[in-house]
């Protein structure tokens, strides 16, 4: 089964039935049904717990460069 993302919106757009998002909403979306979304403008991915992750992969990388010296 397809994972669902959190998204933030950043402009207004009908979410269907006359209803319309609202900026800083955050919403559970598949990726197909965000894609179009993100490419206009509207979407963001919502930050997750990934920075940390990133942060120890930069780490690493420079003690593999302070290594290789």
């Amino acid at each position: 089964m397809a994972e669902r993302q959190t998204y933030t919106v950043l402009v207004p757009f009908p979410v269907g039935r006359g209803h319309w998002s609202s900026v800083g909403q955050q919403l559970q979306l598949l990726d197909v049904e965000a894609s179009a979304l993100r490419s206009a403008g509207r979407l963001e991915l919502k930050k997750t717990e990934a920075a940390p992750s990133a942060s120890s992969s930069t780490a690493a990388k420079k003690a593999a460069a302070k290594k290789a010296e």
